[in-house]
């Protein structure tokens, strides 16, 4: 059976704020044109595959700083999840078990057990 966590709440949190930033990021990288600055565009059939890419006309300059802001973004929050003080709480050997349970949280508080009724006696 597997360990659960009591993770502190901010670090629920930034975990959950640097799964919306990394996806936002791959998303804006999917739209955005293969190269950041304008480039003609290539054909290469002399490797084992074949390589094609149109015409780049490259980012704008606020497509640009909306990248660096999400990458930046992502930094800060991958070392406040790494270097957050839970982690000195867990045994060495059990942190890497405790970091993908908490990279699949999902933002959903731990799970409470229900009090269970205590038996009535017989009177």
């Amino acid at each position: 059976m597997a360990t659960t966590y009591d993770f502190p709440s901010d670090l629920r949190a930034g975990q959950e704020e640097l799964h919306q930033v990394r996806a936002e990021l791959s998303a804006l990288l999917k739209r955005l044109p293969w190269s950041v600055e304008p480039l003609d565009g290539f054909s290469d059939d002399a490797g084992w595959r074949k390589t094609e890419r149109p015409a780049s006309p490259g980012w704008t300059a606020d497509e640009q700083a909306e990248v660096e802001k999400l990458r930046r973004r992502e930094h800060e929050l991958a070392v406040f999840v790494t270097c957050h003080r839970f982690w000195a709480e867990v045994s060495a050997p059990d942190r890497v078990e405790a970091r993908m349970s908490l990279k699949h949280t999902h933002g959903t508080p731990p799970e409470e057990t229900a009090p269970t009724p205590s038996p009535q006696t017989a009177e």
